[in-house]
């Protein structure tokens, strides 16, 4: 995106400086051109109407194309792509930690591809953090109490800086770290070493510890709603609202499970507030993402790649 966000830079400084130049040109030359004189009695000068018409219709074609443009740019900066790898983030005083969903973990520095489009889920362990590096051109806050997306694809190999730009505390400018961008071969090798399982494996672990397999079944005798291939669904609630299931919704299920009691069931889930950390949240919340068709179709495709091939499926 950097490419994107430096062009539409560039065009807005090239804008506001010919607006400058012209202003200014104008400014001087009326103040030489109508300076008042001695014995000179002063006129009066009535309005352009085509003149009038003409400097509001330009600039406001101008600031329609800025607009159209600023649209593209942010709405494709805001979507990640569905096939992207998925990164959780959580952002605490004064540090980044970072979890893959292979399972890797990382502080303060995050290991990627180069090539690879790069999903970040990220949220704060403690006050408002914001996720910055300065060369992907692209700046996140990071909140307490819910999830926020970002995404970036990395061209060139490389150490790349990231920072916190919220303050934050003591400590904020210390709060730093690097984005390491490597090539295909050089990062499976450092993703086949140091990994305790993918992150979704540990999430249906917790489940089963939690007890929540018991209420969550796969048939109708459950007292909860049944998880499998829910994620990205539409979800009905007893209000008669809809709701999409995504990462935020399942994170508030967890935490605070009366605020949305699905349809046909009982506020009778009790609340996980306090009692799961919030590495323990992204690994229930990548459990319940992986019972989606899609999410194990890719399981199956990533596991069917040959060995050495560079081929991973999120």
């Amino acid at each position: 995106m950097a490419g994107n966000v430096d062009a539409l830079f560039i065009f807005l400084v090239i804008i506001s400086g010919l607006m400058t130049l012209l202003i200014f040109t104008a400014v001087i030359y009326f103040a030489a051109r109508y300076r008042h004189q001695r014995g000179v009695p002063a006129e009066q000068i009535e309005g352009s109407t085509p003149l009038e018409i003409t400097w509001s219709i330009i600039p406001l074609a101008v600031f329609m194309v800025i607009f159209a443009w600023g649209a593209v740019v942010y709405f494709k900066s805001r979507t990640p792509p569905r096939d992207a790898t998925e990164v959780y983030v959580v952002a605490k005083q004064w540090m980044w930690k970072m979890e893959h969903a292979e399972g890797q973990r990382e502080i303060n520095e995050l290991h990627v591809p180069v090539g690879r489009d790069v999903k970040l889920i990220m949220t704060s362990q403690d006050v408002i953090h914001s996720f910055f590096v300065p060369a992907f051109r692209m700046k996140q806050d990071v909140l307490p109490g819910r999830y926020t997306v970002a995404w970036f694809r990395a061209t060139q190999p490389g150490t790349y800086h990231l920072f916190c730009s919220q303050y934050c505390g003591t400590q904020h400018s210390g709060m730093i770290g690097s984005i390491v961008v490597m090539e295909p071969a050089q990062y499976e090798a450092w993703m086949s070493g140091g990994s305790t399982g993918p992150l979704s494996a540990t999430g249906e672990k917790l489940f089963a510890e939690l007890g929540c397999s018991t209420c969550h079944r796969t048939d109708t005798q459950g007292r909860g709603p049944n998880l499998q291939g829910v994620f990205g669904k539409p979800v009905l609630l007893q209000d008669g609202r809809t709701v999409t299931a995504d990462e935020n919704y399942i994170r508030e299920s967890i935490l605070d499970p009366g605020a949305k009691i699905v349809n046909g069931f009982k506020p009778v889930m009790p609340t996980f507030q306090g009692l799961v950390s919030e590495e323990q949240l992204n690994a229930l919340v990548a459990y319940v993402k992986s019972l989606s068709p899609a999410a194990q179709s890719a399981t199956k495709t990533a596991n069917a790649a040959p060995q050495g091939s560079g081929t991973q499926v999120q």
